[in-house]
């Protein structure tokens, strides 16, 4: 049985690509509608790139995205450390998730706590040898995943004025 034909852009091609938009045709403008199309279609497909680029790369390397976000914020960070907070906030997980990741990188010997010198109730989370060893390969492994899955399928210059675009629209751009 042949693949029913897609007539408009709005048919799902994938599960979770139905689009609430259409459903405000009454009563929207065409342009606005359109427009509402153009970014549910945008965000869609970036979420969807994101989770399958991350999920690629914790295939072939074994770390979880949440675990890869913190460490490469360590490996920025002053002295490769950074008090549990300060992770939390960066990373947006709550007090007890972050506590969770930094738990489960700290049995793999990627992290080690460590108590602030200047205040008891701080804590910092420090990358060790092995941390910043996997963080750089699985930034490696990224990159090639992103290459291969992005940057082959639409060249570096769209790459670039996409992200360049991005950045404009960000509302913390700068703040960092």
């Amino acid at each position: 049985m042949a693949e029913p034909v897609r007539t408009r852009p709005s048919e799902a091609a994938c599960p979770g690509d139905e689009s609430p938009v259409e459903a405000l045709a009454i009563g929207v403008d065409a342009a606005d509608l359109a427009l509402l199309q153009q970014w549910h279609t945008l965000e869609s497909g970036v979420r969807r790139l994101t989770d399958g680029l991350f999920a690629d790369v914790e295939a072939a390397n074994g770390l979880a995205p949440s675990s890869y976000k913190a460490l490469l914020y360590l490996v920025a960070a002053p002295g490769r450390a950074a008090p549990m907070n300060q992770l939390a906030q960066t990373l947006g997980f709550s007090t007890a998730g972050t506590t969770k990741v930094v738990d489960r990188l700290a049995e793999a010997g990627l992290v080690e706590r460590r108590p602030s010198d200047g205040d008891r109730r701080v804590t910092f989370t420090a990358l060790t040898p092995a941390g910043t060893a996997t963080v750089l390969a699985v930034t490696r492994s990224l990159a090639k995943a992103l290459r291969a899955q992005v940057v082959d399928r639409v060249g570096e210059d769209l790459v670039g004025s996409f992200a360049e675009a991005v950045q404009k629209l960000d509302p913390a751009a700068g703040e960092c």
